[in-house]
C-alpha cells in the first residue's frame, strides 16, 4: 500500500533563513521588544524581509546549527526568564520547521526599551 521514497537528492537550507525564523521566533516571546536591529515585531510588515535576520546570527553544521541573539527586551519583564523562554522558542521552531538539530541558543540582551509615555 504504502511506497518506500527513494533518496532523490540533498535540501540545503541558506544560513539567512534560518537566521529569519530565529529573529521571528523570538520576538513571538512576551518581554523580547526587538532585535538588536531595531525592528519591533509591530514594524516587522514595513521591514525587508533581508533585514529580518539583523540580531540574529547562525551557524550550520552537518545537521546542526549554533545561534546567537542579540534582543532588546521591554522594561518590567524577568531577562532570565524571558531569555529562556527565547531560547526554547527558537530552538524548538527551528527545528519543526528545518529538521536541524539546535546545539545552542546564545542571547545577548543589546538593551532594555522603556513604555512609551
Amino acid at each position: 500500500m504504502g511506497k518506500e521514497v527513494k533518496d532523490v537528492g540533498t535540501v540545503k537550507i541558506a544560513d539567512d533563513v534560518v537566521a529569519r525564523i530565529a529573529a521571528l521566533a523570538a520576538l513571538e516571546v512576551d518581554g523580547v521588544s526587538a532585535m538588536a536591529g531595531n525592528y519591533t515585531s509591530d514594524n516587522l510588515e514595513k521591514v525587508s524581509r533581508n533585514n529580518l535576520k539583523k540580531g540574529a546570527k547562525v551557524m550550520l553544521g552537518d545537521n546542526e546549527v549554533k545561534v546567537d541573539l542579540a534582543l532588546m527586551m521591554a522594561y518590567g519583564f524577568n531577562i532570565p526568564a524571558t531569555c529562556q523562554q527565547a531560547q526554547t522558542r527558537v530552538k524548538s521552531t527551528i527545528e519543526s520547521m528545518t529538521g536541524l538539530t539546535v546545539t545552542d541558543v546564545n542571547v545577548r540582551i543589546a538593551g532594555i526599551t522603556m513604555p512609551k509615555a
